[in-house]
């Protein structure tokens, strides 16, 4: 029996957060969830954004699965999502880009995986202003943050399979901070003789990915931009209602469907859960239950492909407790 903590959100984040529990339990993965929850609608009616019962549960489970959750647009209110990479030190944020058959998509062969560091760089939020015609923002890279990002991605590589890894920069430009990633990489390289790193300025592996993705196995990069091609690569295999996500530190991880909130459907029933319920077989992935997360993508991709009970943004008009309900039959044990 595993205690996880579930934050299911904002908008649609607890719909497509139920769909997710029933997934998991028609896997057959023992779950015992503690909810609590943050955002908007918890500021409305307790004057926070993140009640100490979040932390607390945190603190105690070490592993959540959570949903979207709507900021605040305004001075004053940062982003949760920042916040907790920050406080729990949730250096690898991870997502696996693949291809599902059935998705009229360009390319039907992309499966690939990015590694984005995730405390580092301009996320720091250090700004202020020279005067009134100037802003600066400090961007800041370290041995320690470069190092344990690119460990993670060449460990992953090594553990799949995957025969490159590609380290994404501009370091041309930005010679001392991009150019102290590049040196961390090419240093961590020399530990895995058997896997390739292919070294790639950010501009050209934009053209890249919209060329031929099928190239890339494996990504890591710097925080701005792996923000940056996270949405990119999401949008080749049909955008961010399909990508799983998470946030990965040493003493804890956190599961997130990476899309917004969608509060104009939100109660509808109408959310595609896909993206939410893929983040929950990655988390069972995550805590070694490889078998049954494989049963739920098997499952999603037989639902999409037989297109009978697909929702709206994927050319169907199923809801999102048929889209689930089906996904659950299509679940072998």
């Amino acid at each position: 029996m595993y205690h996880i903590t579930l934050i299911p959100g904002d908008g649609i984040g607890p719909e497509v957060a139920e769909a997710t529990k029933a997934v998991i339990e028609a896997s057959g993965a023992k779950i015992q969830w503690e909810t609590v929850n943050a955002g908007l609608d918890v500021l409305e009616t307790t004057g926070t954004l993140v009640p100490d019962g979040v932390f607390d549960s945190l603190e105690k489970t070490r592993i959540a699965l959570k949903g979207p959750i709507t900021t605040p647009i305004g001075s004053g209110f940062r982003s949760i999502n920042v916040m907790l990479r920050k406080k729990y030190d949730l250096f690898s944020n991870t997502r696996p880009v693949k291809t599902i058959p059935g998705i009229d998509v360009p390319f039907q062969n992309v499966d690939l995986i990015i590694f984005r560091e995730n405390t580092e760089d301009l996320y720091i939020g250090e700004e202020r202003m020279l005067h009134d015609n100037a802003a600066e923002g400090i961007k800041r890279i370290t041995k320690e943050g470069s190092f344990r990002i690119i460990k993670a991605a060449f460990n992953y590589a090594n553990q799949n399979n995957k025969s490159k890894v590609t380290v994404v920069h501009k370091a041309n430009i930005m010679k001392l901070t991009d150019g102290l990633f590049l040196q961390c990489a090419r240093e961590v390289a020399k530990d895995y003789p058997h896997i390739q790193l292919q070294e790639v300025i950010v501009d050209n592996m934009c053209m890249q990915l919209v060329m031929n993705p099928s190239q890339f196995q494996v990504i890591v990069t710097t925080n701005l931009y792996g923000d940056i091609l996270s949405d990119l690569c999401a949008g080749l295999v049909g955008g961010l209602g399909i990508v799983p996500g998470a946030n990965i530190g040493e003493n804890m991880a956190i599961f997130e469907a990476v899309h917004g909130s969608a509060p104009d459907i939100a109660g509808k029933n109408l959310a595609n859960p896909i993206a939410m319920i893929l983040t929950g077989a990655m988390m069972l992935n995550y805590l070694g239950e490889s078998i049954k997360s494989r049963s739920i993508y098997q499952a999603v991709e037989a639902t999409v492909i037989q297109g009978k009970f697909i929702t709206k943004d994927l050319g169907g008009s199923a809801s999102t407790k048929d889209m689930t309900n089906a996904i659950i039959e299509n679940i072998q044990l």
